[in-house]
């Protein structure tokens, strides 16, 4: 009490007015700042509830802004013949609140972090989206209004997440393109039927990806890993950067992995072996295959954000989160047993009609979504 008493305070009795010797007023935009002529001073906040405040809506039928010789802002009322220094739409401010940014956790579903955006003139390109993450991205972009295309080997199991994500909402744009990504040429099909659509292109999510596979040639000669995981995504932004550039601002994000720190790529000389990469079948190991093409997913976007960035197109690689259960582990029985095991503390894909998941990282679906 001394201290309102001290500043001049006690003698109001409303919250809002304002004490003696203060002044309301108003900026050219509408925000309200108040005039202590006691002290010569002004301030944003209002002297005794601390709040900011700001004009509602357009000046009444008839009013129009001047400014004096002094530089001081009045009001003309045209009809009634009368000037003020009292802005009308004062009677109707409404306070500046900022709304506190959101904090997300491991328990944080991709719906939460794209609650409020309306995503309806995007469109969304995802490979691999029809399980796991890259569905539960779709499905996320697709809640939103997005157009969102499941570029997907298997084409039913591609059409049975289209027809599960219009039976949650029937008004959404999704549908599915086949893309094999262990096929080149598969690669530049895709990348053609798409242009023929005449669509843009506002985020490419490079998410499919294989691992704990047995060593196998594709039809292009290479190991199956590094060209599922890497050299297909990379082919198939090549063959779309024309469609990202004309879309500006638009997004590429490639889900890489922790992993990508350990990979045996150096020999003792310290020098980078890139025959590992595609390594004959007596040098390959399954987990160093998949993490030396997860590292690789990191220097193609750090490189393709560098080139791609000057014309709106920002390129991000990013880590989904540690100990999420999906299907990627099905070719090894070993890391089956032990995803299984694991299991009961990890966010799980399997089951889409619950909670809506992307990943054990929120920070996954920020980069997707923030243009």
């Amino acid at each position: 009490m001394a201290a309102l008493k001290y500043a001049g305070l006690e003698d109001t009795d409303s919250e809002d007015e304002l004490p003696p010797g203060w002044e309301e007023r108003t900026t050219k935009d509408g925000w309200v700042y108040y005039a202590n002529h006691d002290e010569m001073k002004t301030q944003w906040e209002h002297p005794k509830t601390g709040k900011k405040r700001r004009c509602a809506g357009d000046l009444p039928y008839g009013w129009e802004q001047e400014t004096d010789d002094k530089g001081q802002v009045f009001y003309v009322d045209h009809i009634n013949k009368r000037t003020t220094y009292f802005d009308p739409r004062q009677a109707f401010t409404v306070e500046d609140v900022q709304p506190k940014p959101k904090r997300y956790d491991a328990n944080t579903s991709a719906l939460e972090i794209l609650e409020g955006r309306d995503l309806s003139d995007r469109v969304v390109v995802i490979t691999g989206a029809n399980s796991g993450i890259g569905f539960e991205t779709a499905r996320s972009f697709a809640l939103h209004g997005a157009h969102v295309i499941l570029a997907c080997r298997n084409m039913t199991r591609a059409s049975e997440a289209v027809s599960l994500m219009q039976q949650e909402w029937h008004k959404a744009r999704v549908e599915a393109m086949t893309l094999d990504l262990a096929s080149l040429s598969s690669v530049k099909e895709f990348a053609e039927a798409f242009k023929a659509k005449n669509l843009a292109l506002h985020i490419l999510v490079c998410n499919a990806a294989v691992g704990t596979q047995p060593w196998k040639l594709t039809e292009d000669g290479l190991e199956s890993t590094f060209q599922i995981c890497h050299l297909g995504h990379f082919y198939l932004v090549q063959c779309l950067q024309d469609v990202l550039r004309c879309s500006a601002p638009a997004r590429v994000v490639a889900v890489s992995s922790e992993s990508h720190r350990f990979t045996g790529l150096v020999d003792s000389c310290g020098k980078v072996d890139l025959t590992l990469l595609s390594p004959p079948k007596k040098d390959y190991w399954s987990m160093l295959a998949y993490n030396r093409a997860k590292l690789c997913n990191i220097l193609f976007s750090n490189e393709l954000h560098r080139r791609l960035s000057p014309h709106g197109v920002s390129c991000n690689a990013v880590h989904p989160g540690n100990m999420m259960y999906t299907s990627i582990h099905r070719s090894w029985w070993l890391m089956t047993l032990f995803f299984n095991l694991a299991r009961p503390f990890t966010k799980s894909m399997s089951v889409v009609h619950l909670e809506s998941q992307l990943c054990t990282c929120p920070r996954t679906a920020t980069t997707l979504i923030q243009l």
